[in-house]
């Protein structure tokens, strides 16, 4: 047979199979058979798996690159990350500004960010923070059929971008319409901005206290709250990255009513507790690089965990998301990659910079942790080789669900047609476990959450297309090489024609 490439005697997962000794043929960076012993012309290359697991590359559909006013991972840095760590496909967000009176530009705008820079394939997501009827009639027609952006992000927090559930209404209804998959960041906005308040009257403003200014009840409220919208206008919704029992409890109690519900978790909320963000030390950095900053700064390192929701103080929570992914209420595990530099005044340390407090103000501490390139491996290491979750549910979260939920019809799975896209792992027996160290990864960020977990694999191989852009620990594949991905409509069940009333959209 006619092959670019054949990748020889491996143990080849998707999300329902396992297959041992299995080969797979790749042409023209497409996969076109599957199969023991496949046979190959002369000149096609050929990489023995050893018997190691073959994954789909993953798919990281939860992808901050490019935020504006933060120390950030661009699409150079951050793609190049993706790929050091098995991911083969990321779909970042495009934001709109509460000013900007058209989506139009800002799609454009990001078009120009990403071309020619990415080393994995991309896509959009759109962030909507003015639903103007121009918008939502007018314009989420055209991001669809011109520009293949099936799916839009909606917060219910944070001043510059949360919207009214008025506004969430007629965006779900335009969304209903027109196939797109909707994200909601749910959390109560004035219950954060009240207890935040308050925590500061009482001088609670240490990075540990962004915990305490958002109690599960905040998160709980606000996905039981968009969950009623979503029914009321019967139409798919994905809770992002949940981290904990009380809104996981409403996720699943409207899928067992058959609503199109879907959620997200990240690997933070799985691996890390709020005592992360009590740390009180310098961790080993080198304080010269600090440029001589007080102590205060030194004892900031608890910044590096804020992230929003937080991380939960109990293993219970860590429990329900564990059980959450086995049972199907997380269909997607992403990484919320949202990163800002620690060792830059306009980094995690710009909280120090407001007051007169000796640990600043947590509200002012950038939300978001780094995580693109730890994601797949945190899952494969702590959760497939732990015996937490099997191969097969891996591959689901990790790759299959965040393919079909937004329309990459080509990427996820391993099988005839599909794209080229594949993570070949070290045999268990010639792999040495390490503990982690930020000087070990490919993004632009000076540190990592992770730092100082045992890792028991890691990708060997990533392979975008059929082309071989990771291996043995160097990324070998070339900036621009990633092509930005046009999608379609979602592959998993969207509304039912079921209604609480006579009201029809």
């Amino acid at each position: 047979m006619d092959f670019d490439l054949v990748v020889r005697n491996g143990t080849v997962v998707t999300a329902s199979d396992i297959w041992e000794s299995c080969d797979i043929g790749i042409k023209d960076g497409t996969i076109i058979a599957v199969g023991p012993r496949l046979p190959a012309t002369a000149g096609a290359q050929e990489i023995d798996a050893e018997g190691a697991f073959i994954t789909p590359g993953g798919v990281d559909s939860h992808v901050h690159l490019n935020r504006e006013n933060y120390v950030a991972d661009t699409y150079d840095t951050g793609t190049r990350s993706a790929v050091a760590g098995g991911t083969t496909t990321v779909i970042t967000f495009a934001s709109q500004m509460k000013k900007d009176a058209s989506i139009i530009p800002v799609i454009e705008n990001y078009h120009k960010l990403a071309k020619d820079q990415s080393y994995c394939d991309y896509a959009f997501h759109v962030i909507i923070t003015n639903p103007t009827p121009q918008i939502v009639e007018d314009e989420f027609p055209r991001m669809v059929d011109e520009y293949g952006i099936t799916s839009v992000k909606l917060y219910m927090t944070y001043k510059p971008m949360k919207l009214l559930d008025y506004q969430i209404l007629d965006v779900m209804y335009s969304a209903r319409k027109l196939g797109i998959t909707t994200m909601v960041h749910a959390e109560n906005a004035d219950i954060i901005d009240w207890m935040t308040q308050h925590l500061e009257q009482k001088l609670m403003t240490q990075p540990y206290h962004h915990g305490t200014s958002r109690p599960p009840i905040v998160e709980a409220e606000a996905t039981n709250r968009v969950i009623c919208l979503a029914e009321l206008m019967d139409t798919p919704i994905l809770l992002v990255h949940i981290p904990g029992g009380p809104a996981t409890k409403h996720i699943r109690d409207a899928q067992t009513r058959l609503l199109p519900i879907y959620g997200e978790t990240c690997p933070q909320y799985m691996f890390l507790l709020a005592d992360s963000m009590r740390k009180g030390d310098f961790e080993g950095d080198d304080s010269s690089a600090m440029f001589c900053q007080p102590l205060s700064y030194l004892r900031y390192a608890g910044a590096k965990c804020v992230c929003s929701p937080p991380i939960r103080e109990d293993k219970s929570d860590q429990d329900a998301i564990w059980a959450g992914i086995k049972n199907g209420t997380f269909n997607v595990v992403s990484s919320d990659h949202a990163p800002c530099k620690y060792n830059h005044p306009n980094g995690k340390q710009r909280g120090l910079q407001h007051g007169n407090l000796p640990y600043g103000k947590f509200r002012f501490i950038p939300n978001g942790l780094p995580g693109v390139e730890t994601r797949v491996p945190l899952l494969f290491s702590g959760g497939v080789l732990s015996g937490r979750i099997s191969p097969q549910k891996f591959v689901e979260v990790t790759s299959t669900n965040p393919a079909k939920l937004y329309g990459l019809k080509k990427k996820g799975s391993i099988a005839p047609g599909f794209d080229a896209d594949l993570v070949i792992w070290y045999p268990q027996t010639k792999f040495q476990p390490f503990k982690l160290t930020n000087e070990m990864l490919h993004h632009a960020i000076d540190y990592t959450p992770f730092e100082g977990i045992e890792f028991k694999n890691w990708p060997r191989y990533t392979i975008i297309r059929g082309k071989v852009v990771f291996s043995h620990g160097e990324v070998t594949g070339e900036m621009g090489y990633g092509q930005f991905i046009q999608r379609e409509k979602s592959l998993l069940p969207g509304p039912r024609d079921v209604w609480l009333n006579e009201w029809r959209p």
